[in-house]
């Protein structure tokens, strides 16, 4: 059997470039959004009530996020029977559209216009505004405690204030607690809970759990803040730094996020998932609340059931589109940061110039020869225990359209609850090419690399390229698993393992870092999965080019889904 062997030498080099980063940008962002919304519901026998209640988005104006809704209509088929609009608590806007004795499909459609414009500049820190005081009466409500934003639970108010200790400035409390949220927590699409105190003691969960997390520690320490419902669009955006460029984007769909009030400045929004005191002009504002349980009202289907009836929820389906009109982004990152272990964005902070101080200049201390690295034969190891590893979390055979699910109210009716899941995926068949990392701390017998696939369709084959790294990029192809005609890979409605065989290569890999790259030929279809953040690989390990293209200079936040799957030695 002929084999293969990659060796890898571990240098610091390559530690120092696995610290996250915290990117600190400035600039802006101007955009001209055409946005349309349909929902089908499609009710059963023996539903006597239906009632879809739609929140109408407003404009909204903060110092960094600009909002600006035009062009709004709201179109509903066939005409409801009653129409009824109220304003609650909160200053959402609610129409409730009524249906009696529904016999046939309902489609509703929205669509608007939104002009979103976000700046990120330098902040100024002003020290001795923390803790905060003088909040007017309307503002205060949004530090009470809920069921999902458990702030005044001990084991969160304990950590609140360990987290804002010595904090001389609300904007230092606020950074300290987002970074240990972002640090702390794991992102997973469907989380057994959505609270905050799910989310402070598993370290995982959804963007509900983010916020409610971040919601409950900030209130906690006497900083009022709110949740947001909204969509987020997967049109991304780039920010150049002089270590490369970073490309973000987020999934098309349902997003919570939430908004901190500022004295003298009002409500600054934030994602907990992904940047502090700014969102991008991606996010479109739809709804506030205390937490995600109040701001439910946008898509909210109920209805009743006729005396005697079966249980049988209506079907809904949910089709968000969006068309950029215009788009122009200027951000550059500043400096990169190595706090965290996940990238997040952040403006820059600055404090008041103080007088200068003399340097002094300290001796560099001798330099310290490396100890020889001692390479083991690892070709001679016995490989006979199981090995599976990698970003392993997705939801296997999941239709993305089926976006919630029925639940009995206290008053004896129904209603749909929504779920937040939202595809993340790549289309990896097509002009750009993608390549993801992973590190071995141990040498494995490569059996077969697993990718989670959705197969829309097409002709041709797919392979998976393995390559060494070089200096933090992919090298060229070093082997190539056994190639998979596209019409014979059948994934059913969703995302699966797709296996590509390298057993016959005799592959064994040494502790160290390599890239997967998924190549194909002809015209298939397919996405790659992928996770917000990095689950087990480096923070800058995901990374794209243009096809055919020799550099991989374009940086990616989120990890593709992934499996090594082999043989380790049960001795080493």
């Amino acid at each position: 059997m002929q084999r293969f062997v990659f060796f890898f030498v571990w240098l610091i080099i390559f530690v120092a470039s696995v610290l996250a980063q915290k990117i600190e940008i400035s600039g802006n962002q101007e955009s001209d959004i055409f946005y349309r919304m349909e929902q089908r519901i499609e009710p059963n026998p023996g539903i006597e009530l239906l009632v879809l209640s739609l929140v109408v988005p407003q404009n909204f104006r903060s110092p960094t996020y600009q909002q600006e809704i035009s062009n709004l209509n709201f179109d509903l088929t066939p005409a409801a029977d009653a129409v009824e609009e109220e304003t609650d608590s909160r200053g959402n806007i609610i129409r409730r559209y009524i249906w009696r004795n529904p016999g046939q499909t309902i489609t509703a459609r929205i669509s608007f216009r939104a002009r979103n414009k976000v700046f990120v500049a330098p902040i100024t820190i002003n020290e001795n505004n923390f803790p905060v005081t003088g909040l007017p009466a309307g503002v205060q409500v949004f530090l009470q405690p809920t069921d999902l934003v458990q702030s005044d639970h001990p084991d969160i108010q304990r950590k609140a204030r360990e987290l804002v200790d010595g904090a001389q400035s609300v904007y230092e409390a606020i950074q300290r607690i987002l970074l240990w949220t972002v640090e702390h927590m794991h992102y997973v699409l469907i989380p057994p809970q959505f609270d905050a105190l799910y989310a402070f003691r598993t370290g995982e969960g959804n963007c509900q759990n983010y916020s409610h997390l971040a919601a409950a520690l900030l209130r906690a320490v006497g900083i009022p803040t709110r949740i947001v419902n909204g969509i987020t669009l997967k049109e991304g955006y780039e920010v150049e730094t002089d270590q490369g460029t970073f490309s973000f984007r987020m999934a098309q769909g349902r997003h919570s996020w939430i908004e901190v009030y500022l004295p003298d400045v009002g409500w600054i929004p934030f994602d907990a998932q992904q940047s502090e005191f700014f969102v991008s002009n991606r996010y479109l504002r739809i709804e506030v609340g205390l937490d995600n349980e109040e701001t439910i009202q946008d898509g909210l289907v109920r209805w009743r059931q006729s005396s005697g009836s079966k249980r049988q929820p209506p079907k809904f389906e949910e089709v968000i589109e969006a068309r950029f009109v215009a788009d122009n982004t200027r951000f550059r990152g500043e400096r990169l940061i190595p706090d965290i272990r996940k990238i997040f964005l952040g403006p820059v902070f600055q404090k008041p110039a103080l007088p200068p101080i003399a340097s002094v200049t300290q001796p560099m201390p001798p330099e310290r020869p490396e100890p020889p690295v001692q390479e083991k034969d690892i070709t001679q190891l016995t490989y006979d225990r199981p090995f599976v590893w990698g970003n392993l979390n997705f939801p296997e055979g999941v239709n993305f359209a089926l976006v919630a699910r029925d639940v009995r109210t206290q008053d004896g009716n129904f209603q749909l609850q929504r779920n937040f899941l939202v595809e993340t995926a790549e289309y990896v068949t097509s002009r750009e090419q993608f390549a993801q990392a992973f590190v071995l701390d141990q040498p494995v017998f490569l059996e077969k690399i697993g990718l989670a696939l959705y197969n829309f369709g097409g002709s041709g084959q797919l392979w998976v390229e393995l390559a060494e790294d070089v200096n933090g990029h992919p090298g060229p192809p070093a082997v190539s698993s056994a190639r998979r005609d596209v019409r014979q890979i059948v994934t059913r409605n969703g995302y699966r393992w797709v296996d590509f065989d390298f057993r016959k290569e005799g592959i064994i890999l040494s502790p160290g870092k390599y890239w997967i790259r998924l190549a194909f030929s002809g015209g298939p279809i397919v996405n790659w999965f992928y996770s917000y953040s990095k689950v087990v690989g480096p923070p800058d390990g995901t990374r794209s080019r243009p096809l055919n293209s020799p550099e991989w200079n374009k940086i990616l936040p989120f990890e593709f889904n992934f499996r090594i799957v082999g043989k380790t030695p049960s001795q080493h």
